[in-house]
């Protein structure tokens, strides 16, 4: 068995779905081959159990001879026992490959997504990613649970027919050229099903995305009165949902009918050639037992293909959203990457006309204010490559080794959540120390949040911090920023939730904690300009003015109408 997680869960090939899955197969090829050997002994020991059945009835019922029947009561004791441990083993090994296969899907998307970082939200829908770890994992899971089964199952059919060889040509061939036809017959309703399926795959992940959105964005909702019209655009959204899934369960109710019908009537017509032969003497009343067995017993290997066959066009399914997520490239980073700038060199991009001076504490004021945020992800690296991408120390972001950007570089934004766990290894990301951490709660002015906890820095801290108040959590934010301690530090709207009484004091205490270091903050609070060494003043995407925040108050009427809230003079 395997210890899971994996350390190294290996590079997975997304070409496409089936070689996702191949590659799946090929991670964990030990434990499927024990899965297949074990469900071929499962599937081979009840194939043979009715031949023996029949052996007993023949050589001892009929013939009267109470040896012979304790002789083949025991190879039924025999066979019986086989099949239960094999069975047992089989299902251990059906669960390993289960687990194996959601966790390594688990392991290379969450790696995947990590490398894309903010990129994410832009390329994929938050619905398409909760999806992967929701449904898709079991179905990934459950085709290399029923592969092993179906491998028995193939080999079973297999036995039964050179057992009815050796009995009945007539009957082993209703037996070979039945079964593929069952299968032939089943056909038609899978290609319908993989077409429904993945369509319902799709609508469910766009609602997932819009019920995130909702309950993101809730509070605003409520603010402005949007909540009656999301509402409609949810339940539009989930009767399509419905009436997807609808049309994937009528084809799947049409499937599951045929897998009882079909090997049924085939039971039927085996039990009654046999009935036949056996009337006028073909064959012997244990091989008349034995074949009705068979044809019983038939029913499981044939619904066990089917299954098959099912699943399988369901995994294709979700490994083709895997292989979508998998198959993105972070797009500042497309070509190979080259030095790393020198340690105290300054940022500057070109399009905006910005200069980040290195070792001081800098605040980007946009008009439109969104534009913050674009300007800050293309000093992150975080934009698509241009002629004119933003440059480190000379050198273009994009050239760069994105593990050693996000090592140097950290982005900390006003929406940012926490990770559940104890307080003090949710702020301590980097490993920093107690005291590191200690100074960031303190620059952060969130001791009081602390000092409110029972537990205090071993506090469980509950998924994306949803127990604190928006005002708490943003504090804890940039507190596990700073407890970080990175080389350069972008800090998007680090205030916005927080009362000016505590807006000044993180203002007062930041340019102490940061200095020597490059910090650049995107804000409009006058409080926090005030005390940054130097403003620059962006608008329509390109730099107006730079200078202090009483200078650009004075000089540019713009900036001072965005920053006070007053009116622009004509």
């Amino acid at each position: 068995m395997r210890d899971l997680p994996l350390l190294d869960p290996g590079t997975p090939d997304h070409r496409s779905p089936g070689r996702f899955l191949l590659w799946l197969m090929r991670t964990q090829v030990a434990t499927l081959l024990g899965g297949v050997g074990f469900g071929v002994l499962w599937m081979s020991a009840q194939a043979v159990l009715p031949a023996v059945v029949g052996r007993a009835i023949d050589a001892g019922v009929t013939a009267r001879d109470t040896r012979a029947l304790l002789g083949w009561a025991a190879a039924m004791l025999a066979v019986g026992g086989v099949q239960v441990v094999a069975g047992i083993v089989r299902h251990r090994f059906a669960v390993t490959n289960w687990l194996s296969a959601a966790y390594t899907t688990v392991q290379v998307v969450t790696r995947q997504v990590t490398r894309l970082g903010a990129e994410l939200p832009r390329r994929v829908s938050t619905g398409e990613v909760v999806a992967i770890g929701t449904s898709d994992l079991g179905h990934l899971g459950h085709a290399l649970d029923v592969t092993a089964r179906a491998s028995g199952a193939v080999v079973s059919i297999g036995v039964v027919a050179v057992i009815l060889l050796q009995t009945s040509l007539p009957l082993a061939l209703l037996v070979l050229v039945g079964v593929p036809a069952l299968l032939l017959a089943l056909g038609p309703l899978l290609a319908p099903l993989q077409r429904r399926t993945a369509h319902q795959r799709e609508l469910t992940g766009s609602l997932t995305n819009l019920a995130t959105d909702i309950v993101g964005g809730l509070r605003v909702l409520l603010g402005i009165g949007g909540e009656r019209v999301f509402h409609r655009r949810y339940v539009t959204t989930s009767r399509a949902v419905r009436r997807a899934g609808v049309e994937v369960g009528r084809v799947q109710s049409w499937l599951d009918a045929a897998q009882v019908l079909l090997p049924g009537a085939l039971v039927v017509v085996v039990v009654w050639v046999g009935a036949r032969f056996a009337v006028t003497g073909r064959i012997s009343p244990g091989e008349l037992v034995a074949f009705y067995g068979y044809a019983t017993f038939l029913l499981i290997p044939v619904r066990t293909l089917t299954e098959f066959a099912n699943k399988w066009i369901k995994a294709i399914v979700s490994a083709r959203r895997v292989v979508r997520v998998l198959a993105l490239e972070p797009a500042a980073h497309g070509t190979r990457p080259g030095p790393a700038p020198a340690a105290g060199t300054g940022l500057v991009d070109p399009a905006a006309g910005l200069q980040i001076r290195p070792g001081v504490l800098s605040a980007i004021v946009s008009e439109p204010p969104e534009d913050a945020a674009v300007l800050v992800d293309r000093l992150a690296g975080f934009a698509p490559a241009t002629d004119d991408a933003p440059t480190w120390g000379g050198i273009p972001l994009h050239e760069i080794d994105p593990a050693e950007l996000r090592r140097r570089i950290l982005v900390a934004g006003a929406s940012d959540g926490l990770f559940s766990g104890p307080m003090r290894s949710v702020l301590d990301v980097r490993d920093q120390g107690e005291d590191a951490v200690r100074a960031a709660i303190e620059t952060a002015a969130a001791t009081d949040v602390l000092d409110a906890l029972p537990a205090g820095p071993d506090a469980p801290v509950h998924e994306r911090g949803r127990s604190f108040s928006g005002g708490q959590r943003q504090r804890l934010v940039l507190a596990r920023a700073l407890a970080a301690d990175p080389e350069v530090l972008l800090l998007v709207e680090p205030t916005s939730a927080v009362d000016a009484h505590t807006e000044g004091k993180i203002a007062d205490r930041l340019a102490a904690h940061r200095r020597g270091r490059t910090t650049v903050v995107t804000t409009t609070s006058p409080l926090v300009l005030d005390r940054v060494d130097e403003v620059l003043f962006v608008h329509g995407g390109a730099l107006r003015a730079r200078g202090s925040h009483a200078e650009l108050l004075h000089g540019d009427p713009v900036y001072r109408a965005l920053v006070t809230r007053e009116e622009v003079p004509a």
